[in-house]
């Protein structure tokens, strides 16, 4: 695949560089991709014409009147299809027809001073600009660029990278010191566009009005539209952004904002913003984050809540949300080297995230609680349920999960001015740091990884391989001769090899093609327990197996027994059994445990957390109370 959706300037401050190349060629990550390229993207057109999306574009057009759909931010669904259809292009070419149709459509909805938004200009074209906090247009314009570039890195094309750059010109000629509107979207998202448009094009005034929007936040410039109950932290406009203390408010908009924040301070090499962003990241993982990486505690404001405020029936943790701390998450890793940023990449990836995409492709789930009661009724068909849907009247999830698993390969390695580092775990071959690897697995299943050299210069070159944070059994061997071992806590492992060291294992060496090395990660099953400041789990454990978080669902236990009377068994083994024919292929954790009604001793059957709700509606746990 070519350059994903990061690529730094050459200058920027960051301590790696994403992959040059990559491609996922099998395994766990490349059957979800499959499905994500042979269903859930070919189906995006006409869930977007049913929904009436591109009418709304057609009417644009056309100068008529009629908008179709809830949301004046209904065009960001076409631009999110556009930028994940973009991306698979380089593997699946027959998407270009329906990406050239769409990419005409927008030009031809694109008025003559360059705005795009249909609900202004087909429904209120008096309002343009005037409502920023609910009007999003800043947003789409960003989830625009974001497309056009992806079309641009793949395709080498520039039609729809023109229609975002007449767009861009259109927000500098009216936005910042001096200008028409001193102002900020309530929906951050243009500024990680703004500053790839500029890695992309390389006009510095893409920066420079990413650097204005970063600033101008949290000064009250959204005062005039912000609904009172939900308070100005809704918007992350309570404070100057150099000033907040802690994640808060929306959980999507917090993160998008962060993550383009995290891309100016690369480019800037602001280190007063990474000591911030550093600070804001450690805190939501200490009390905001729930163990499938999910974020987002609130159904009012789809919000953070206070610090372990994290009750699992009522979360929240919106796909979206999940999204946008993989995009921020990685976009940390790249600016520090710290393998702890790619440890919540890879929890968020297999758990918070992945739930939110039925294996059929199809169906989806816009919130993703870690318990579903025995007497859910369900009976709601809001985006807040928690049953998959087709689709959503607020769509933003499905086309957002299509454009993470198209960049996915993006996301596995980095490269640095001393070789290449592996974070993710997905066989494939990925080109960074001057070498080129090929790395085979049966991950998450299995945790044998072998990572063998394909090209290499002819010098000593240094291979990193993450070492999980779950993970206190951990091998090396090289096919070199030299038997290798690493621990988590750190020490030599021979072959100039350290372990520990930020969560990486790491040799230098001077390399051969075929060269390979073996990393071994223990996979058993463990009980994991919560910090006893969440109140709303106090006194139960999860099951994870490897990256996996593991849940209890209804349609797996003995007849008659009822999941919310089911306590475990903390004394009783844990066994792991692979079931290739359950769910697509999954590994199932069975323990014992016991009804609290009779006390009558009953096994238990975890699935991985990922896979919940794809057997139909019902029950469901992932903290389980013990004895």
């Amino acid at each position: 695949m070519p350059i994903g959706p990061l690529h730094p300037t050459p200058g920027a401050a960051g301590a790696l560089r994403p992959a040059s190349a990559a491609r996922i060629t099998g395994g766990f990550w490349a059957a979800r991709r499959r499905t994500n390229a042979e269903v859930s993207l070919p189906q995006g057109p006409g869930r977007l014409e049913a929904a009436g999306n591109l009418a709304n574009l057609r009417a644009a057009a056309d100068g008529t009147d009629t908008f179709t759909g809830d949301f004046p931010f209904q065009d960001s669904d076409v631009h999110k299809w556009l930028e994940a259809a973009s991306w698979q292009l380089a593997e699946t070419p027959e998407l270009g027809d329906d990406v050239d149709k769409l990419t005409e459509l927008l030009a031809a909805a694109q008025g003559a001073d360059g705005y795009l938004q249909t609900y202004y200009q087909v429904a209120h074209p008096d309002r343009r600009w005037r409502e920023l906090g609910w009007g999003h247009e800043l947003y789409c314009a960003g989830h625009l660029i974001q497309a056009a570039v992806a079309h641009h890195r793949t395709t080498g094309r520039t039609e729809l990278l023109g229609v975002a750059e007449r767009f861009a010109s259109h927000v500098d000629a009216t936005f910042g010191p001096g200008k028409k509107i001193d102002g900020v979207c309530g929906h951050p998202g243009i500024e990680t566009a703004l500053v790839e448009l500029y890695r992309e094009t390389g006009e510095r005034r893409w920066l420079d009005l990413a650097t204005y929007f970063v600033d101008r936040r949290g000064h009250g410039l959204l005062d005039a539209d912000v609904n009172l109950h939900l308070g100005k932290a809704y918007w992350q406009d309570h404070t100057p952004v150099r000033e907040t203390t802690a994640v808060t408010g929306h959980a999507v908009r917090q993160l998008y904002l962060l993550a383009g924040v995290t891309d100016l301070a690369a480019e800037t090499g602001d280190t007063q913003l990474r000591s911030l962003l550093e600070r804001l990241w450690d805190g939501m993982v200490a009390g905001k984050t729930y163990l499938t990486g999910g974020l987002g505690a609130r159904h009012e404001g789809e919000s953070f809540g206070d610090p372990f405020e994290l009750p699992p029936d009522r979360a929240y943790a919106e796909t979206c949300a999940a999204i946008a701390s993989v995009h921020w998450s990685w976009r940390m890793a790249l600016l520090t080297g710290e393998a702890k940023y790619s440890d919540l990449v890879e929890r968020t990836l297999f758990n918070g995230f992945l739930s939110g995409v039925g294996l059929d492709g199809e169906t989806w789930l816009y919130v993703n609680p870690l318990q579903v009661r025995e007497d859910y009724d369900g009976a709601h068909a809001d985006d807040q349920s928690a049953r998959r849907t087709p689709w959503f009247r607020c769509a933003c999830c499905p086309p957002n999960v299509m454009r993470l698993l198209a960049s996915l390969p993006h996301y596995m390695t980095s490269g640095d001015g001393e070789g290449l580092q592996v974070h993710q775990y997905a066989s494939g071959t990925y080109t960074a740091g001057g070498g080129t690897l090929r790395v085979e697995t049966g991950y998450p299943w299995d945790g044998r990884v072998v990572v063998t050299v394909e090209a290499v210069p002819d010098e000593p070159w240094a291979l990193s391989l993450r070492v999980p944070s779950w993970c206190t059994d951990v091998a090396v061997e090289a096919s070199w001769g030299e038997e290798l071992s690493a621990t988590v806590a750190g020490g030599s492992v021979g072959s100039g090899g350290s372990a520990g060291s930020g969560g990486w294992w790491r040799v230098r060496r001077r390399w051969a093609v075929g060269d390979a090395v073996t990393l071994r990660l223990g996979m058993a099953p463990r009980l994991t327990r919560p910090d006893p400041r969440v109140d709303a789990v106090r006194g139960c454990v999860a099951v994870e197996l490897g990256p996996l978080v593991y849940c209890l669902e209804g349609v797996d236990q003995r007849a008659g027994v009822r999941i919310d009377d089911l306590v475990l068994s903390v004394d009783a083994p844990l066994t792991a059994t692979h079931h290739a024919d359950l769910l697509g292929g999954v590994t199932v954790v069975t323990a014992g445990g016991r009804r609290r009604s009779d006390g009558v001793c009953v096994p238990l059957t975890a699935v991985p957390y990922h896979v919940w709700a794809n057997r139909g509606a019902g029950p469901m746990r992932v903290w389980l109370p013990h004895v």
